[in-house]
C-alpha cells in the first residue's frame, strides 16, 4: 500500500509544481497530434483521457506489420496469441480476456474506422494505409459501449484522397519472409474519390517438427488482404465513406514447447513417443503428427455518413453502419506429442455481426458542447467443434491406471466390449449457437466554466440479451459409467489387497497396519478378521480405486441446454458514466481528474466444459418425468457441476492526468486506481476450460509517455507503466493440477508491475537530394508468473528492435529492419499438458527476425 500512496503523492506534488510553471513556446501546428478518443477530433494535449497514440510514421519506420508488433511501442498494451491465430487476447493495464472461448467477449474493444470488431479472429487484416492507432486505457464504456471495460484500441485509416497518389512496397527477410502491398487513391469526379489497397505476407515457420515426426514448419505466415473505399462529398456539409474489406489467413499455427516435464512423460516414452524437446524449450521444436489447419476468412462493409446540420448553432449528424462476417476452421494435434492421444481437435466457427451507430454532435464555439447517440449490435455465432481420441490413448491410459487389467475389469463388468474405453472410435461432436442483441443510448456534455476549466459529464445505458444453445454427441462410454455401482471396482479392490499380502511396503499393507494396530497384511490375518472388518477395509480400498479412476472420466455426458431448468439466456443492463474536470494550467500544460465506470455483459462458456451450476442441481434432478442429470453428476460433492456463464464485469477507475507540450518535447502522465468486479476468468486445466468470476481485481499505478527532441532531427521517447495489481477477492479459483485455491490477496498472473518502451529516432539529410533515418526501440517487462494455475513458468521481456532507411528524391524508400535483435527468449503463455497431469506446455516468443523492404511512393 505504501507504494500506491507514494505514487499518488508524487503525482499530486508534480501537479502543484507544474501549475506554477511558466509557459514555453508551443511546437508548430503541423506537429500537433489529433485524436478521436472522445469521438471528436481534438489534440492529444487537450484530450482528458489516458491515451497513447502511435502515428503512421512510427508504424512504418518501426516495421510494425500487425497488431502483435504494436505492443513493442505501447507498454500498457499486450497481445497474447494462443493455440491458433483466431485465439488472440488483447489486454490494457494487464486486463483482458476472451481469446480461448468464442462465447467470452473481449474486455478490450477493437475499433477500425469506428466499426467494432467483436472477436480476435476479426482482427487479422493488414491495413494498407494507416493514419494512427490510439490505445485508450481504462474503462471506456460511456462512448464505446459494453465491451470496453478494460480499454479500447482504435485504428484510424486514411480516407481516399482527391489528389492521385499511392505506393507499392515489397520486402524480404529471414525465415523466407516475403511480402508485398500497394495502395492507390484519387478522385474520379469533383465529388467522388476512391482508393484500393491490398497485399500479402508469406513466411516459413520458425518452429520445426521434432526429429522423425515429419510435417511442415509451424508459426509460418500466409495472409492476404484487399480493401476498397469510396468517398462522396457532394457539398461541404455532406460526406459519405464506404469501405469494403476482405482478408484471408491460412497458416500452420502454433508451435508449442515443453516448459515442465511431468510424470506422464515417462508413459509417453514407454510407448515410443516424444514430447517437444524437454531439455531445451527454446529449441523451437514441436512434437505433432500432422500439420494444423488454421484458416480464417474475415470481411465486411461499412458506411459512415456525416451531415452538418444548420440547427441550434451547428451540429453534425453521424451514422456508421457495418455488416461483417468471420469464419474460421481449425484442426490440430492438440496433445503435442508424437503419440496419437488425440487424433483431432477441431473447431469451425461462423460469426455474422451487424452494428449501427447514430450520434448527433454539437459543432459551434459556445461554452456548452454536447453529444447524444445510440448504438445497436446484433451478432449470431455458430460453432461446430469436437475431438477424436487417438489410437495410442488406450495404451497410455492403461499405464496411468496401473495396467491393462484395470480398465478391462471395469469394461467387463459394465458390459462393454474390450477396448471400448479410450478407443480410437470415441468422438465428441459439439454444437453451440449464440444470438446476441444489444443496444445503447449515450451522451456527453462539456461545459466551459471558464476559458481554462471544462467540466464533463457523460452517461451510457446498455441493454444486452444473449440466447444460447449447446449440445453434444458423445460416445465416450467410460466417462458415463457409475463407478460407485460398478462391480469391477470391487474386484479391483480385492485384487489390490491380495497383491499386497506379505509386502509391508505396499501402501495398502501400510494402511492395513495403521487400521488394525500394526497387524501385518497377510492372507491369514486378513481372513481372520470379522466379516464386517474385511468388508469395511475392502470398501476403503475400493474408494481409493474409484478416486484413481474418476479423473480419467474427463468427458462426461453433456447436459444440453436450454432445458426445463436452464433457460440458456442472459439479460443484462447497466448505466455507466464519466465525470471529468479538465484545466488548462497554461499554454503548455493541461491537467484533468476523472472517474469512469465500465461494463461487460455476461459471457457463456461455449465449450464441452460448460456445466450446469450446482445451485440448479436440485431442480435438474426433480423435473417432471425424471432427473435431467446424466450419470456422474453428483450434487453432494459438486462433481461435474461448474458454470454455464459468468456474470457481468463492472469496472470503476479514478484518474489524475497531466499533459504537456513544449518546443523541446511533450509528455502525458496518468495516475490511476482501477477496480474490476466479477472479472471473467477462463483457465485451461489440462482436460477442459474453467470459466469463473473473480470477485474483485484491482490495480493502482502510473503510466506515462514522454518525448524529447534535444536538437533538430533527434526524437527520444520513454513510455511505461508502473502498477500494483491484486486479486482483492478470488475464492474458488482454478489452481495447479485441477485443484481449487483462494487467490485473494495474490498478484494476478500475466500482469507486469513494470513495463517500459524506450525509443530513439534520428532523421537527417543525406546530401541535397536524400533523407534518411535510424531508429531503435527497447521493450522491457519485469518477470511475472505467466498463468494463475501454473507455478514455475514465468515471462520477462527485454527486446531490442532497430531500423534504418533512406528516401531518395524520386520517392524511393529503402529500409533495413530487425526485431528482437539480441534473440531474447521468454514464454508468452502456458497451459497444463493436455491429458498429461504435471506437464506444462508453453508458447515461446518469436526469435530474431530481420529483413529489407523497398517502397515507391507516387
Amino acid at each position: 500500500m505504501t507504494k500506491r500512496f507514494s505514487l499518488l503523492a508524487a503525482s499530486a506534488s508534480a501537479f502543484a509544481l507544474l501549475a506554477t510553471a511558466p509557459a514555453f513556446a508551443q511546437d508548430a501546428d503541423d506537429d500537433v497530434i489529433i485524436v478521436s478518443a472522445t469521438k471528436r477530433d481534438t489534440t492529444l494535449q487537450a484530450t482528458p483521457v489516458a491515451v497513447t497514440v502511435t502515428t503512421a510514421d512510427v508504424i512504418e519506420k518501426a516495421q510494425i506489420l500487425d497488431i502483435k508488433d504494436l505492443q513493442s511501442v505501447v507498454p500498457t498494451f499486450r497481445v497474447s496469441q494462443l493455440q491458433n491465430a483466431g485465439n488472440t487476447t488483447l489486454t490494457i493495464r494487464g486486463f483482458g480476456n476472451g481469446g480461448n472461448n468464442i462465447g467470452i467477449e473481449p474486455s478490450v474493444g477493437l475499433f477500425i474506422d469506428g466499426v467494432y470488431r467483436s472477436r480476435a479472429a476479426a482482427q487479422i487484416g493488414d491495413l494498407p494505409k494507416l493514419n494512427r492507432v490510439e490505445v485508450l486505457s481504462g474503462p471506456q464504456s460511456t462512448l464505446f459501449g459494453k465491451n470496453a471495460s478494460a480499454g479500447v484500441v482504435s485504428i484510424v485509416t486514411a480516407k481516399p484522397d482527391f489528389d492521385a497518389n499511392g505506393y507499392i512496397e515489397g520486402g524480404v527477410g529471414n525465415y523466407g519472409l516475403n511480402y508485398a502491398k500497394g495502395y492507390i487513391t484519387g478522385g474520379i469526379t469533383d465529388s467522388i474519390a476512391v482508393s484500393l489497397g491490398g497485399g500479402y505476407q508469406s513466411r516459413d515457420g520458425y518452429f520445426e517438427p521434432a526429429n522423425g515426426t515429419g510435417g511442415s514448419d509451424f508459426n509460418n505466415l500466409r495472409r492476404y488482404n484487399l480493401r476498397a473505399q469510396a468517398l462522396w462529398e457532394p457539398t461541404d456539409s455532406l460526406s459519405a465513406r464506404l469501405i469494403w474489406d476482405k482478408s484471408v489467413l491460412d497458416e500452420n499455427c502454433c508451435g508449442v514447447a515443453t516448459a515442465i516435464v511431468g510424470p506422464t512423460a515417462a508413459a509417453i516414452g514407454a510407448l515410443g513417443g516424444q514430447v517437444p524437446t524437454p531439455t531445451d524449450p527454446f529449441s523451437y521444436e514441436t512434437a505433432v503428427n500432422f500439420d494444423t489447419v488454421n484458416e480464417i476468412e474475415d470481411g465486411g462493409i461499412s458506411l459512415q455518413v456525416d451531415y452538418d446540420l444548420n440547427l441550434l448553432g451547428g451540429m453534425t449528424l453521424t451514422s456508421i453502419t457495418s455488416d461483417r462476417s468471420n469464419s474460421y476452421d481449425y484442426d490440430s494435434d492438440s496433445d503435442f506429442t508424437t503419440l496419437s492421444l488425440l487424433e483431432s481437435t477441431f473447431q469451425l466457427v461462423d460469426i455474422d455481426t451487424f452494428t449501427q451507430e447514430v450520434r448527433l454532435t454539437s459543432d459551434n464555439d459556445s461554452a456548452l458542447a454536447w453529444m447524444v447517440g445510440g448504438y445497436y449490435f446484433n451478432e449470431d455465432i455458430e460453432q461446430n467443434s469436437g475431438l477424436d481420441y487417438g489410437a495410442d490413448l488406450r495404451g497410455y491410459i492403461d499405464i496411468l491406471a496401473g495396467g491393462p487389467a484395470i480398465l478391462s475389469a471395469v469394461e467387463l463388468t459394465a458390459g462393454l466390449a474390450p477396448g471400448t474405453a479410450f478407443g480410437d472410435q470415441v468422438r465428441i461432436d459439439e454444437t453451440f449457437k449464440q444470438d446476441n442483441e444489444a443496444y445503447s443510448v449515450f451522451g456527453t456534455v462539456d461545459f466551459d466554466v471558464t476559458d481554462r476549466l471544462t467540466l464533463t459529464v457523460g452517461g451510457n445505458y446498455t441493454d444486452d440479451l444473449k440466447k444460447v444453445s449447446g449440445s453434444t454427441v458423445n460416445n465416450d462410454l467410460f466417462s458415463n459409467i457409475d463407478l460407485q455401482t460398478n462391480p469391477g471396482t470391487g474386484l479391483l479392490a480385492q485384487g489390490a489387497i491380495a497383491g499386497a499380502f506379505g509386502n509391508p511396503n505396499d501402501p495398502i499393507a501400510q494402511a492395513f497396519a495403521a487400521a488394525f494396530g500394526g497387524l501385518e497384511l497377510t492372507a491369514a490375518n486378513f481372513g481372520a478378521l470379522p466379516a464386517a472388518a474385511q468388508a469395511g477395509f475392502t470398501e476403503g480400498v475400493r474408494q481409493t480405486v474409484i478416486s484413481g479412476l474418476e479423473p480419467l472420466q474427463f468427458q462426461p455426458q453433456f447436459l444440453a441446454f436450454p432445458n426445463a431448468v436452464e433457460g440458456g439466456k442472459t439479460a443484462d443492463d447497466e448505466f455507466t458514466y464519466t465525470l471529468k474536470a479538465a484545466y488548462e494550467i497554461n499554454d503548455n500544460l493541461n491537467a484533468y481528474v476523472s472517474t469512469a465506470t465500465g461494463f461487460k455483459a455476461s459471457s457463456f462458456n461455449l465449450t464441452r466444459d460448460s456445466r450446469p451450476f450446482l445451485a440448479d442441481a436440485a431442480a435438474l434432478a426433480s423435473v417432471a418425468g425424471g432427473s435431467l442429470l446424466p450419470n456422474n453428476y453428483v450434487a453432494a460433492t459438486g462433481r461435474n457441476f461448474g458454470t454455464r456463464f459468468s456474470g457481468p464485469e463492472e469496472v470503476v477507475v479514478y484518474e489524475f492526468g497531466l499533459k504537456g507540450k513544449f518546443d523541446f518535447g511533450a509528455f502525458n502522465l496518468a495516475v490511476f486506481d482501477q477496480t474490476i468486479e466479477n472479472f471473467q476468468s477462463t483457465i485451461f486445466q489440462g482436460t477442459g476450460f474453467v470459466l469463473a468470476n473473480a470477485g474483485e481485481q484491482s490495480t493502482r499505478g502510473i503510466e506515462w509517455d514522454a518525448t524529447v527532441t534535444p536538437f533538430d532531427g533527434l526524437a527520444l521517447g520513454v513510455s511505461g507503466i508502473l502498477q500494483d495489481p491484486e486479486y482483492d477477492e478470488f475464492t474458488g479459483a482454478p489452481g495447479p493440477n485441477g485443484t481449487v485455491v483462494d487467490l485473494s490477496g495474490e498478484t494476478p498472473a500475466g500482469i507486469n508491475e513494470l513495463s517500459l518502451s524506450v525509443s530513439a529516432q534520428y532523421d537527417f539529410a543525406l546530401g541535397d537530394t536524400m533523407e534518411a533515418f535510424v531508429r531503435g526501440d527497447w521493450q522491457y517487462e519485469d518477470e511475472v508468473q505467466v498463468v494463475d494455475n501454473i507455478v514455475g513458468v514465468t515471462r520477462d521481456t527485454s527486446i531490442f528492435n532497430a531500423a534504418l532507411g533512406v528516401t531518395t528524391e524520386s520517392g524511393l524508400d529503402i529500409r533495413f529492419w530487425g526485431r528482437n535483435l539480441f534473440d531474447h527468449e521468454t514464454f508468452t503463455s502456458a497451459f497444463p499438458g493436455v491429458v498429461q497431469a504435471g506437464s506444462v506446455n508453453a508458447y515461446p516468443n518469436q526469435p530474431r527476425t530481420y529483413g529489407v523492404s523497398l517502397r515507391k511512393n507516387f
